[in-house]
């Protein structure tokens, strides 16, 4: 009876080495492609406030993928300073009077009547 016990403690061992080790050709797990932030925020307009609120990162086994959040930050970073930019411009328009020539906009003409050949 000993001898037969301890036999098949050897062969459980055995089996579980192999099966632990891979002693098949087959991989045991298969590869898994890693979960990519697809479409994280527009490209063709500027952010608001529904692209932020509906923004999911990907999260991997220790949290956030670091490179999917930098991009984000980079992207709202961006966008804020250009808002900050534009902002300063409208406001130092606006203390120069409205008689004064101010700072010439950066951005797109808010003027209906350009563009139309008038």
């Amino acid at each position: 009876m000993f001898w037969f016990l301890l036999i098949a403690m050897v062969v459980v061992v055995a089996a579980v080495t192999l099966a632990v080790i891979g002693g098949g050709d087959s991989e045991v797990l298969p590869e898994v492609a890693p979960e990519q932030l697809v479409d994280p925020l527009p490209e063709a307009r500027p952010v608001d406030r529904d692209d932020v609120e509906a923004l999911r990162l990907p999260v991997t086994v220790r949290g956030y993928r670091m490179a999917d959040v930098d991009d984000v930050l980079g992207r709202l970073g961006a966008e804020l300073a250009e808002r900050d930019a534009r902002i300063a411009e409208l406001e130092a328009a606006l203390a120069a009077g409205p008689g004064e020539p101010g700072p010439e906009p950066a951005g797109p003409s808010l003027r209906k009547d350009e563009g139309e050949g008038r």
